[in-house]
């Protein structure tokens, strides 16, 4: 019997999560297994996996073949890793010890970077979401503004004439003055005459 670690699709229409299941190869994919060993969620981002590492990578080594899909999602998670090390320790390359420390060192550095790109989306969405209220104020503000027009179509235009009228009123004051000082030094100068 061939055994194969797969995803079997659950959830509603256009939002599919998935089981990762270890099944016979020949069983349909949403039908009988063998085994579930973890969850698989891609409709959020990052991506929601929640995998227990030590069945699969116990059915690894018993021989499960997984299929491309559950490969990456094993390869992400360090399960693909661990049975490396696996190998390795076998082998004699290295200490069981050793193995242990190189998977924790690289453990770390993975949640480093999945930390990252949350944060990254994270400051993502947050300038989207400011650059968006910026947006509908300035809508809101001239909506506003075409209501209060439309509302109040003439104390807008008396405020256009009364500013025209306080530009041309220092004009005319100023050229009222000009012809009385001209007056007054003729008058002055007519009863000196006399």
């Amino acid at each position: 019997m061939a055994v194969k670690i797969r995803l079997a699709r659950q959830g509603r229409k256009k939002k599919p999560y998935y089981h990762i299941v270890v099944a016979d190869s020949r069983s349909p994919r949403d039908g009988k297994f063998i085994e579930r060993i973890g969850i698989y969620n891609p409709n959020t981002n990052p991506a929601v996996i929640d995998l227990d590492s030590d069945k699969a990578l116990d059915w690894l080594a018993k021989g499960a073949q997984p299929t491309d899909t559950c490969k990456a999602i094993l390869s992400y998670k360090g399960v693909m890793y661990r049975k490396h090390l696996a190998r390795g320790v076998a082998k004699g390359a290295f200490t069981a010890e050793e193995a242990d420390t190189k998977f924790s060192a690289w453990m770390e550095e993975k949640a480093n970077k999945i930390d990252q790109k949350i944060a990254s989306l994270k400051d993502s969405m947050d300038k989207e979401q400011r650059t968006r209220l910026e947006r509908e104020s300035l809508v809101a503000h001239k909506r506003a503004k075409d209501i209060l027009a439309k509302n109040n179509p003439e104390p807008v235009a008396e405020e256009a004439e009364t500013s025209e009228e306080e530009t041309e009123t220092p004009v005319l004051e100023a050229s009222n003055e000009a012809p009385a000082a001209e007056e007054s030094p003729a008058e002055e100068a007519a009863p000196a005459n006399e």
